[in-house]
C-alpha cells in the first residue's frame, strides 16, 4: 500500500487549502529553528550531565581519600 504521485498530489492540495500559502511558506524556518533549540537543549543537558558526573566521580575520590589517610582514624597495632 504505496502513495503514488496522485495521492501524494491530492494530499498537498487538501494541506494548501487548509493552512495557506503563507502559512506553509513559514513553515520551514519554523520547523528549522524549533529543531535548532531541541539540539540545543539536548547538548546543554549533555554537557550538565557530564560536570555532574565529573563533579561526582572527583567528589568520591576525594572522600575516599580523606577517610583513609585521616589523623583521627585509630592506628592498627601490627605487633600481636
Amino acid at each position: 500500500m504505496s502513495f503514488g504521485i496522485t495521492e501524494l498530489l491530492i494530499v498537498l492540495a487538501i494541506v494548501i487549502v487548509l493552512f495557506g500559502a503563507k502559512r506553509i511558506k513559514n513553515l520551514g524556518p519554523d520547523l528549522g529553528s524549533a529543531i535548532k533549540g531541541f539540539r540545543s537543549a539536548l547538548s546543554d543537558n549533555n554537557d550538565e550531565e557530564k560536570a555532574s558526573t565529573d563533579s561526582s566521580a572527583t567528589g568520591d575520590v576525594e572522600n575516599v581519600s580523606s577517610e583513609t589517610d585521616s589523623d583521627d582514624a585509630p592506628k592498627q597495632d601490627t605487633n600481636v
